[in-house]
């Protein structure tokens, strides 16, 4: 089971220390208008409807508003997503096929675009303040579109820190991504988020 884009590009973003005193849908506001780019460690686990553990993945991310991050699967198997702020590149190391396809319809209303696209969230979802489980401070948004390939996203605040998010889909299967070591506004090279082709591979556009 290869990791699906969506669930890998929704969090990109999502690594800032906000107001402590804040409610959930402050502190997303906050980190839409204050942070412009992050970088952390994540753990990434996929529950489907029945409660059954079908993956689990960890690496790297890091990205910079609006639209250019990158994420860089380790484990179980090498793979990268860059969002370069026009095109979305898919590198599968053991394929070593590439996908690309256009960043602002591979976004769309996808969490990838509450968190890394344009500010004006509250024109593409919805957002509930659910309150406070497990030490958490959590926030719950929905998409108005329909269309959209999720149901909702659950945000946990710890303090003054996202800490976990949550991707729930229409077939009841959730993924549930942690953050540790998080830098806000890092200095990053100039070619970060450029995605150069690895010699060999195949490309598919779509």
């Amino acid at each position: 089971m290869r990791i699906h884009w969506m669930m890998l590009a929704m969090l990109t973003g999502s690594l800032i220390a906000l107001p402590a005193r804040a409610g959930s849908i402050e502190k997303l506001h906050a980190f839409i208008e204050q942070t412009r780019s992050a970088k952390a460690n994540f753990s990434q686990e996929v529950i489907d409807s029945n409660g059954s553990v079908q993956q689990q993945a960890s690496g790297t991310v890091q990205f910079q508003r609006p639209g250019k991050f990158r994420w860089t699967y380790d484990k179980p198997y090498e793979q990268i997503i860059v969002g370069d702020g026009e095109k979305l590149w898919i590198y599968d190391k053991d394929l070593n096929q590439v996908t690309r396809r256009n960043l602002d319809k591979a976004l769309g209303s996808s969490p990838a675009a509450l968190l890394a696209g344009a500010d004006d969230v509250d024109r593409y979802f919805s957002l509930n303040a659910v309150g406070v489980k497990k030490k958490l401070d959590w926030l719950e948004v929905k998409p108005y579109d329909e269309e959209s390939l999720f149901e909702k996203v659950r945000m946990g605040f710890r303090g003054n820190a996202l800490e976990v998010m949550e991707l729930h889909d229409h077939f009841g299967q959730k993924t549930t991504i942690t953050f540790s070591n998080m830098q806000r506004n890092p200095r990053t090279p100039p070619d970060l988020y450029t995605f150069t082709v690895p010699k060999g591979a195949d490309v598919v556009t779509e």
